[in-house]
């Protein structure tokens, strides 16, 4: 099930969801780093009736930083708040994906490494992502809503054990980026697939000597194959940055795909 990004080509909501629809795409990520689409300036009974009249629903994309386990109880805070708004906003419009990255934190630069404060006092990192687990946890409910970590730069030791302790909960589930894991070297996949059950959502483009992503399907030297196959369980965002960039890789899923 294929969907679209936010983009920044585009003004307001109601155009991205024109383009959705004209597009025959399933679903619009809206994304909480556009200063258009804070929570909060958006009326959720509107959106909701925009996205019904259109055939479409949507999903969430959370701030790309999110310190929800900062050593700072009120940098935490406001962070862990942002995202207990997000669900009920969620909640409201009908959205059942949020995404969000999982923030390798501050670091502290020695003159042959660099250490991660999350890494070097790693349990209060981890007492952090436990309390967060729990927030949203009692937030979602039975609501059918699921949070979708989504892979960025490789994920570090630390990070891959937040992750864990996430999963413990079936609120949370997992985003495969295939153009950040290329760009990473591959280092995530493996995991990822090794929790393929709690796989639920895709950020789909294509990528050039793994250097140069988001590009356009069919303009990269991905396989792409075999993750088209796994968007027909889940949802995928096609995630080219401009509007171009998406009609041309509709076009290519057109002769691939059924959307």
């Amino acid at each position: 099930m294929f969907g679209m990004p936010s983009m920044i080509e585009l003004s307001t909501v109601e155009e991205a969801v024109a383009l959705c629809k004209e597009l025959g795409l399933s679903f619009l990520e809206l994304n909480t780093n556009f200063p258009q689409q804070q929570l909060h300036l958006l009326d959720p009974v509107e959106l909701k009736q925009l996205a019904d009249d259109a055939g479409i629903f949507y999903t969430i994309h959370l701030n790309d930083e999110l310190y929800v386990a900062e050593f700072n109880p009120h940098v935490a805070k406001g962070y862990c708040d942002s995202v207990m708004d997000a669900i009920d906003f969620a909640k409201k419009i009908g959205a059942q994906k949020l995404n969000m990255h999982l923030s390798g934190g501050a670091y502290y630069t020695m003159p042959d490494r660099r250490i991660h404060f999350y890494d070097a006092f790693e349990a209060d990192y981890l007492k952090g992502m436990t309390h967060f687990r729990d927030l949203c946890t009692q937030a979602i409910g039975d609501a059918p809503i699921r949070i979708c970590v989504e892979n960025t730069n490789g994920y570090l030791p630390f990070q891959r054990k937040a992750l864990e302790i996430l999963l413990q909960s079936p609120v949370f589930g997992l985003t495969l980026d295939i153009g950040h894991n290329c760009c990473a070297g591959n280092a995530d996949e493996s995991w990822i697939l090794s929790h393929a059950d709690r796989l639920l959502h895709l950020h789909l483009h294509d990528v050039a000597d793994c250097k140069n992503d988001h590009l356009p399907f069919g303009h990269g030297d991905l396989e792409l194959d075999k993750y088209l196959a796994m968007a027909n369980t889940r949802t995928a965002v096609v995630e080219v940055k401009t509007i171009a960039g998406l009609r041309q890789s509709i076009a290519w899923l057109d002769e691939e795909v059924t959307i």
